[in-house]
Formats: structure tokens, C-alpha cells, sequence
């Protein structure tokens, strides 16, 4: 699962699983370019990936503006060179029950959790088949859903559902795609310790909710590193459309 001499964009990589990805695939000698709208952390992150011999970009990113997006790619493409994988992960979430959530953050978990998961994948495979990437076979697109896609519970509906289009959504775009050299998979994880968590699992709701798992545990981020590497590379030459749970057994 070599991923050394990528070109790979991570989105939302400001902090948790992004920031997670970009120290896994700089560690692997990609070359990584990392975007959020905390343009300050992106910028922290990127000097401490250069510091350790890596090659990094920190580009300002807001996966919800469409001439964001490709000024991201016009930079990291300036720098770099073509990219050919692209990680779309940028997210958030906002709990509560439906009865209560304002529309204004309906608009926002829409914008960003599926929207912005469009325009990225959108905006890498434009350029990738203008490239020839049909030729070439080399583009590669993960979207990062979530198993809150085909469960049901309380406080989170709307992310939920964003999550499920999320997952159809790669598997649209792989069909759409599999001619032009394009691969786009969908990873699922469960619950794991980011700041998108807050201090949830914290609280006595929280410790009651990890209980629940199978596993009674908090799934660990390095466990997502197997899966991502895998439809990074070349290794999944011939995986296109999947959508795979990596949740330590918390959906079942």
C-alpha cells in the first residue's frame, strides 16, 4: 500500500481525523497539501510536517465556496503538481433533536458534511481526467462518511442522513467515474475521540454510550490508517464504489 510521490489533498485537516491523515500520508512520503478555514492551524501543521522532512502545503479551504475549493487545487497543483488523491473529509456536527435544531444549522451540516463533499471530489476528478487520468489510472477519491448512516438514534438525524447521501454519493461517482481512471470509496467510521466529539464521551450520557459498544471502547483514529492507505494506493486498482465500515464493531 505505497503511497510515496502522491500528490494527496486532505479537506477539514485542521484538526482531528485530517490532521490525523496528513501526518499519516506525509509519514509515507506523499506530498500533502492541507486545507481548512482555520487557515492558522492548517499553517501550524504544515510547518510541523516540513520540519520533520516532509513536503506540505497549508492552504486556506472552505469546501462550502466553490472558488475556494479550486483555488486549493490551483495551489497545491502550484506546488506540486497534479493531484491525484483527494480526501474528503472536512465535517461537523450539530446535536440535538430534530424538533430543535435551527435551520441555520441544518444549512450548514448540508453545505459542509455533503455539499463540500461534492465540489471536492467535483473539483480533483475535473482536473484528474483533464490530466488523463483515464490513461494513467492513478486518481484516487475517499469520502469520509459515518456509521450514523445506517443507524438510527437521537440528536443527530440530520448528519445522519447527510451521511447516508455521503455514501451514495461515492458510489454515484464511481459509476460515473470508473471509465476515466477514477476510483472513489467512502470509509465509515465509528466513534472515535475527536474534537467534533467535544466532551461527550465524557460526560455520564457519554461513558453510558461507550458502553453500549460490543467492544465497550472508543475505536482508536489509528485504526482508520489500514483502510485509507489501502484506497490510497495502487492496491486498490480495482476497488471502486465500496463503502466500508472501520468502526470496531460499534454498529453491530
Amino acid at each position: 500500500m505505497d503511497v510515496t510521490g502522491r500528490t494527496v489533498l486532505i479537506t477539514g485537516a485542521s484538526s482531528g481525523l485530517g490532521a490525523h491523515f496528513a501526518r499519516l500520508f506525509a509519514s509515507r512520503k506523499a506530498n500533502v497539501i492541507v486545507g481548512a478555514r482555520r487557515i492558522d492551524r492548517v499553517e501550524k501543521l504544515a510547518s510541523e510536517l516540513q520540519g520533520a522532512g516532509h513536503s506540505a502545503l497549508a492552504v486556506a479551504l472552505d469546501v462550502t465556496d466553490e472558488s475556494s475549493v479550486s483555488r486549493a487545487f490551483d495551489a497545491g497543483e502550484a506546488r506540486f503538481g497534479l493531484i491525484d488523491t483527494i480526501i474528503a473529509n472536512a465535517g461537523l456536527s450539530v446535536p440535538g433533536r430534530a424538533t430543535e435544531v435551527a435551520i441555520d444549522d441544518i444549512r450548514m451540516l448540508s453545505d459542509t458534511n455533503f455539499t463540500g463533499a461534492y465540489l471536492t471530489a467535483r473539483e480533483g476528478a475535473k482536473r484528474l481526467i483533464a490530466a488523463g487520468s483515464r490513461e494513467t489510472g492513478k486518481g484516487r477519491v475517499v469520502l469520509l462518511g459515518s456509521i450514523t448512516s445506517h443507524m438510527t438514534g437521537g440528536g443527530d438525524s440530520a448528519y445522519a442522513a447527510l451521511k447516508a447521501g455521503v455514501a451514495h454519493l461515492g458510489r454515484n461517482l464511481a459509476r460515473e467515474w470508473v471509465r476515466q481512471g477514477i476510483n472513489v470509496n467512502t470509509i465509515q467510521p465509528g466513534y472515535i475521540q475527536t474534537e467534533i466529539a467535544g466532551d461527550w464521551f465524557q460526560t455520564e450520557g457519554g461513558r453510558a454510550h461507550i458502553a453500549s459498544f460490543p467492544r465497550r471502547r472508543l475505536q482508536p483514529i489509528e485504526s482508520l490508517d489500514g483502510m485509507m492507505l489501502y484506497f490510497a494506493s495502487d492496491a486498490s486498482a480495482c476497488t471502486t464504489g465500496a463503502v466500508i465500515d472501520v468502526d470496531d464493531g460499534q454498529s453491530l
